[in-house]
């Protein structure tokens, strides 16, 4: 039994995160070379899920911080941190490349990271609030207990993947261009498809 519901908790966190590992490998490749940057990132990553976890576990019990309409708004946040990301290069690349440089000396920040892991997880809240309250409090704890263990993994991953040799050489070349285009892409499609202001 508790191995059936390991597993299924796996699956839904794989289904659910899979393009995660996309955001942290382009984290990942904006902090390389900074010292801490990989801790930030984790736990950023760490407070972003927690945050999403919160929410899920308090709806499955019947309390609604954040009401289903506004889930769709959370593509503010990605739309945000990107378009300030895509400023920050533009100004970087005119003034001849010393503001990015300063921009990009210690990596990503934990609040950043955690803005963008819970706008992206947002839609997953409505995933989970029907399996949390169908497995209980019992199923509910091996779920968020999996779950957490797998962030760690995804962030794992996210880190191999921008230290190939191959992928790093491009996200560093790129990875300045790819992350603003990559969080205002998120944040447009949390909005367009969540039907927010009308779209």
């Amino acid at each position: 039994m508790n191995l059936g519901i390991i597993g299924q908790a796996a699956g839904l966190f794989a289904v659910t995160n899979v393009d995660d590992i996309l955001v942290l490998a382009l984290f990942f490749a904006q902090g390389a070379g900074h010292r801490g940057s990989t801790r930030r990132i984790v736990v950023g990553q760490y407070l972003g899920f927690a945050a999403i976890l919160t929410v899920a576990v308090a709806a499955a019990f019947g309390a609604t911080f954040l009401p289903e309409a506004a889930i769709p708004y959370l593509g503010l946040l990605p739309l945000a941190l990107g378009l300030k990301a895509a400023w920050q290069t533009w100004k970087g690349h005119r003034d001849g490349g010393g503001d990015q440089q300063e921009t990009k000396e210690v990596g990503p920040g934990p609040l950043e990271v955690a803005a963008v892991t819970f706008a992206n997880g947002g839609d997953n809240i409505g995933v989970y609030v029907p399996v949390f309250a169908s497995a209980g409090i019992g199923g509910m704890s091996v779920y968020a207990a999996v779950f957490l263990v797998l962030v760690a993994v995804w962030c794992y991953a996210g880190r191999s993947f921008a230290t190939r040799p191959v992928i790093a050489k491009a996200l560093s070349r790129w990875g300045h261009i790819l992350l603003p285009l990559v969080l205002i892409a998120i944040g447009l499609l949390i909005l367009i498809e969540g039907g927010a202001f009308g779209l």
